[in-house]
């Protein structure tokens, strides 16, 4: 076989992939765009924005969602990742690591509804469920641990050689922490944001059990539509789900990825 034609497989294949990999996103959209779908039809009979700018609308609520789900999730990547970054320091350098670390490990051993379960009872006690402070405090049982274990291995000799080496200058902890240890780990820090936004943003057991049903997070909505069989609001609801980890992929392989490299 020739270069050429070993090229020209390559390729082949390659396109086969992409589109196996854009099929899905495609599909969405093509259900978000359309209406009046019966069977034997191979296609929508009607194609129509009019689901696209229902978004806003009363109706569908796709729009409070939507800006719910960003607020609740960019402030648990925030409050996860900065509280992680530096409890996960005291953890690294202490005596009993290893300890703490398997502590951090135990809200992954349950499902996320079957946590939900065991901690229902003490939101409803404290006034929480079915409310977004509640569904806040629920999502960081799981974010806040991730982050610890994500960070513990950034907190290396290096890094405890760097902070006495700034010491040793006359530097202080907020000097180290501005001038050095935050820099060196902005490739860590962004990393955990986008994963700890996305389990957020992605969540459904705890936010369904401790929000019951009233805290109604792009999520739920998606569910809530496929339930009512209501088929094109389902597929909009996924397109807007979809956009912003997309948006994150794109900005971790800019400005994360392409600085290892």
């Amino acid at each position: 076989m020739s270069i050429e034609e070993q090229k020209s497989q390559i390729n082949g294949i390659s396109l086969i992939l992409i589109a196996v990999i854009l099929f899905p996103f495609a599909f969405l959209l093509m259900l978000s765009l359309g209406r009046r779908w019966a069977y034997p039809m191979l296609l929508p009979a009607e194609w129509t924005l009019d689901n696209w700018q229902a978004i806003w609308g009363g109706q569908a609520g796709l729009g409070e969602s939507l800006l719910l789900s960003l607020a609740l999730s960019l402030s648990i990547a925030t409050i996860a990742t900065a509280g992680s970054f530096w409890v996960s320091k005291q953890v690294a350098y202490h005596r009993n690591r290893q300890r703490w670390l398997v502590l951090a490990y135990l809200p992954y051993v349950f499902a996320p509804v079957i946590l939900a379960a065991c901690l229902q009872y003490f939101f409803i006690r404290w006034g929480l469920s079915g409310k977004l402070g509640g569904v806040a405090i629920a999502q960081l049982f799981i974010t806040f641990p991730y982050g610890l274990i994500f960070f513990t291995s950034f907190w290396t000799e290096r890094m405890l050689s760097l902070e006495q080496l700034i010491a040793t200058l006359g530097g202080n902890t907020w000097q180290a922490y501005t001038k050095v240890l935050l820099p060196v780990a902005k490739g860590p820090i962004l990393t955990c944001f986008f994963q700890l936004f996305l389990i957020s943003w992605f969540e459904y057991g705890l936010t369904a059990l401790i929000g019951v049903g009233k805290v109604q997070t792009l999520t739920l909505k998606v569910f809530q539509y496929i339930n009512e069989a209501n088929l094109f609001f389902a597929a909009l609801a996924s397109c807007l789900l979809v956009m912003p980890p997309i948006v994150l992929l794109w900005l971790n392989r800019r400005y994360v990825f392409s600085k290892v490299i």
